[in-house]
């Protein structure tokens, strides 16, 4: 192949083809799961109707409603907020050069929680209600995503603030996380110890991150957000390749490291602050995809960023089908299997940092 700068090695177009059919075979992977998890339920349905009702072929009403009212919208909100949390993920490592960081594990996730429980108690955005199927309501997505957001911003400027303190290690910037969780997590305890019995189990209730508290109202407000972050995460690839090899290179190469971590880390957050209010906290999926990935594309953010974000959304997609089935006939909140499958592999990062 020839290029303006020359001829590329043949080698090293294998090896990029390589991460690209990798690419490719995920995204198929995303389609098959996609169509298993709108089969699975309580109620099964063959995965041959599913593909009829989607193309508007269906034949079975009843079908038709469980698919396009219920499994429908979960399955694209595990999709999107699969994709938002792996690629706030990957951003957060690469910005911070810290590889375990993300919303979860920087206390960022908790502060949104904080956030969304005091716009449902306080503020009113969520309508409390005493049904156990539906015990929260969330009536202006948009006050709950702007005062969670808020609170996310509020641990991002803190965690910025250690990333410039010199010496700062990836451990102490973690500890620093842990510190902010057990913060926002004392502030909802505190609004649980005030609310009433109604409130309290609601809030307890959200807290279990869940896709399937998603509906049609809520899901292009995430899957607008998550697709702009995608896009720009993506158009500044080349600058956080320049970052991962070390502020005073990347400043050498014309990049600007203050600005580009400080919006990073903003579009991030703001990622995380939506998938949290909406869905509630669902943990470590921007820390297993990226590391991941790593493994089957390299550290290049020109694959990893696309490859993340596949991943984040296989890993969801898959979660929240075995949820449905695991314990059948109940159903387990998707956070509980990300955190089964997360913690053992942050321990892990955590172990061989600390060995270093």
């Amino acid at each position: 192949m020839h290029t303006e700068f020359g001829t590329v090695p043949a080698d090293y177009l294998a090896y990029t083809r390589k991460k690209v059919f990798w690419i490719a075979g995920s995204l198929v992977l995303v389609f098959v799961l996609f169509i298993l998890a709108i089969s699975v339920g309580a109620i099964a349905i063959p995965p041959v109707d599913v593909l009829q009702t989607l193309f508007g072929a269906g034949t079975s009403t009843k079908w038709d409603r469980i698919i396009w009212n219920i499994r429908l919208p979960q399955a694209l909100a595990a999709i999107v907020a699969g994709t938002g949390l792996a690629i706030a993920g990957v951003a957060m490592q690469s910005i911070l050069r810290n590889p375990l960081a993300s919303p979860f594990t920087l206390g960022i996730s908790s502060a949104g929680a904080f956030g969304a429980a005091v716009s449902i108690i306080v503020l009113g955005a969520g309508k409390v209600q005493s049904t156990v199927a539906n015990p929260v309501t969330i009536t202006n997505p948009y006050l709950t995503t702007i005062v969670a957001f808020a609170f996310c911003m509020l641990a991002t400027a803190v965690i910025l603030l250690f990333s410039h303190l010199k010496g700062a290690s990836p451990e102490i910037m973690v500890l620093t996380g842990v510190a902010l969780s057990s913060l926002f997590s004392a502030g909802v305890m505190f609004l649980q110890y005030f609310s009433s019995d109604t409130q309290l189990a609601a809030v307890v209730f959200w807290t279990f991150g869940d896709v399937g508290r998603a509906t049609w109202e809520t899901l292009p407000l995430m899957a607008v957000v998550v697709a702009a972050a995608t896009l720009y995460f993506i158009y500044n690839r080349w600058n956080y390749n320049a970052i991962d090899a070390g502020d005073e290179t990347a400043q050498g190469l014309g990049v600007d490291v203050q600005r580009t971590r400080i919006v990073g880390m903003t579009v991030a957050t703001l990622v995380a602050a939506v998938i949290v209010a909406l869905l509630g906290v669902i943990g470590f999926v921007g820390l297993v995809c990226p590391h991941m990935m790593r493994r089957v594309v390299g550290d290049d953010q020109r694959y990893l960023i696309p490859a993340s974000a596949v991943a984040g959304a296989i890993l969801l997609l898959a979660s929240d089908t075995v949820a449905r089935v695991i314990v059948a006939p109940y159903i387990l909140p998707v956070a509980v299997l990300t955190a089964f499958l997360g913690a053992p592999l942050f321990i892990f990062l955590l172990f061989r940092g600390y060995k270093r």
